[in-house]
């Protein structure tokens, strides 16, 4: 068994530090008998390259990053937006974190392509100045800036910002490298970069709720050029920057003139008759009928006993991620998971030979060959 004498014991035990786990822990998630891994991480033996690769895998890390002699330069490592987030969320977990390095990771490999890909300069994230803005003004100001069109859904939505130069990820459904704990309340986040921030939203029962995390996050980006990891309760928050994100993406989503629509002669009495009161409504614009009844409570149109009875009545759906399912459509999830601005970088250098199709499925969460082709023909066929 080929074993490597140069591995940076200091590293690994940096990483079981960031990762909040202890070598017992580190052993048992590598497969590997602790007393196999102890010795070894005392310096009494080498690690084997299997045993390095698994460690590496399981950190998100290179190999080189273990065989590199100089202590861990943090500032190197992150970057400034990951910093950011880690020091305004020093509570976070450290799957989260794990899973905001692994989408950082994954934006540099998606610039690295398009560098490799010739596109030119990179495209720089610049919406309008909404300085001084009510939330209602500068919503209306960043619609006309995407250009949405007819289609109002989550993906439209979410190829109109794509397009502007925000990379916008989805948690997966299923159990592996890309789903959001099951614990853990957080929907959302985003991360400030000069080029392709982050938008990060958790796959949800509903499109509609993903879509109020997304323009949440996009409203976060725009008003506070910070990012920022939202849990349920800050898409509820009545004050400071959660409260003018909120605003925001009401306001973007249910703009006053849609509203306007809304006639109360048909306003109900009973909490289970707004979702057939508002249907209509909410399927035209592609929002859940809770956000359509925050802007009849903020228009001073529903009062907060009413608002609250509706909360309480649709609060028997558990907040969760939605059930696994057939996976015959597996082909698909690079798309649902990444976004179409990533996917297609990855083909492109598939296509132009700059990777090869092994390198190519690392990227798109392990897809098998056979599924690439079908994801090719999917963007063929547009």
């Amino acid at each position: 068994m080929a074993r490597v004498s140069s591995v940076n014991i200091d590293r690994v035990l940096w990483c079981c530090n960031d990762r909040g786990i202890n070598i017992h822990e580190l052993a048992g998630a590598i497969k590997v008998a602790p007393e196999t891994l102890i010795p070894i991480l005392r310096g009494e033996g080498e690690f084997s390259l299997s045993h390095l690769k698994k460690i590496a895998k399981f950190f998100n890390k290179g190999l080189l990053f273990f065989l590199e002699s100089e202590p861990v330069d943090e500032n190197r490592l992150r970057t400034a937006g990951f910093r950011t987030l880690a020091n305004d969320n020093p509570d976070l977990s450290p799957k989260i974190k794990t899973l905001i390095e692994r989408v950082e990771r994954q934006r540099q490999i998606f610039l690295g392509l398009r560098e490799s890909n010739d596109e030119g300069q990179v495209q720089t994230f610049g919406p309008p100045a909404v300085d001084g803005l009510r939330p209602s003004e500068a919503a209306l100001k960043i619609r006309d800036w995407l250009k949405l069109g007819r289609e109002l859904t989550f993906d439209s939505y979410r190829t109109s910002i794509e397009k502007r130069g925000v990379l916008v990820f989805r948690s997966n459904g299923y159990a592996g490298a890309w789903q959001l704990p099951t614990d853990s309340s957080v929907c959302g986040f985003s991360i400030v970069h000069h080029h392709f921030p982050i938008i990060f939203v958790r796959k949800q029962e509903s499109e509609k709720r993903q879509l109020f995390t997304l323009i949440h996050e996009l409203g976060h980006l725009i008003l506070h050029a910070n990012g920022f990891v939202d849990e349920l309760d800050d898409l509820y928050s009545h004050s400071g920057k959660e409260q003018e994100a909120n605003a925001f993406a009401g306001h973007f989503l249910v703009p006053d003139s849609f509203l306007a629509e809304i006639g109360d002669a048909n306003n109900p009495h009973t909490a289970n008759e707004y979702e057939s009161w508002l249907n209509p409504f909410s399927t035209r614009l592609g929002v859940s009928v809770e956000v359509i009844l925050r802007r009849l409570l903020e228009s001073n149109r529903l009062s907060h006993g009413e608002y609250e009875s509706y909360r309480k009545w649709k609060s028997t759906n558990v907040f969760s991620n939605p059930p696994g399912g057939s996976r015959k459509y597996r082909f698909r999830e690079p798309k649902h998971m990444f976004g179409d601005s990533f996917v297609k970088t990855v083909l492109d250098a598939l296509h132009s030979r700059q990777i090869n199709i092994t390198r190519a499925s690392s990227y798109l969460d392990n897809l098998r060959i056979a599924d690439i082709h079908k994801l090719e023909r999917v963007y063929n066929a547009f």
